[in-house]
């Protein structure tokens, strides 16, 4: 199955917003998002800590993006049928929009580990310069290799 995420415009002008403001520090947090058919996710929100990021390091910390996650869940009522935890993301600046070793290894004791997430996306994303805007994406489930994802990315 081919995993799809679907970045609206508005999503994408904050991560740019975001990017902008980090510099070559790393930024991320995680990404929230509907389920629009199997396989398929739009992503709807997402959390953003600018402050922890190093050159070449990212780490969210917990306590703030629990309180976005609380934040998310009471605005759309708790639905999470509909509007669910989906993945982490996190910026690349001035590197290609892979995921590093560290990130892959992280992913999978995310989904194999003891949280009960049986599968997450990692977003890894770029913008240099004000016209850039550059994702690439991996699919993280339990018991199976990673896996490409595929993006639609509104501009």
């Amino acid at each position: 199955m081919t995993v799809r995420l679907f970045l609206p415009r508005p999503i994408t002008e904050r991560m740019k917003a975001g990017l902008a403001r980090a510099g070559n520090r790393e930024i991320g947090g995680v990404l929230m998002a509907r389920q629009l058919m199997p396989g398929a996710f739009e992503i709807v929100d997402f959390s953003v800590d600018e402050l922890t990021g190093a050159r070449a390091h990212f780490v969210r910390d917990h306590a703030y993006h629990n309180e976005f996650l609380n934040a998310f869940f009471d605005q759309t009522g708790r639905d999470y049928a509909n509007y669910n935890y989906i993945g982490e993301w996190h910026s690349h600046p001035g590197l290609p929009v892979l995921p590093s070793v560290i990130d892959l290894l992280s992913m999978e004791d995310l989904v194999n580990g003891e949280r009960d997430i049986p599968f997450a996306a990692l977003l890894v994303v770029r913008s240099d310069v004000p016209t850039e805007f550059l994702a690439g994406a991996t699919f993280h489930q339990r018991g199976i290799a990673p896996q490409p994802v595929q993006i639609t990315a509104e501009r």
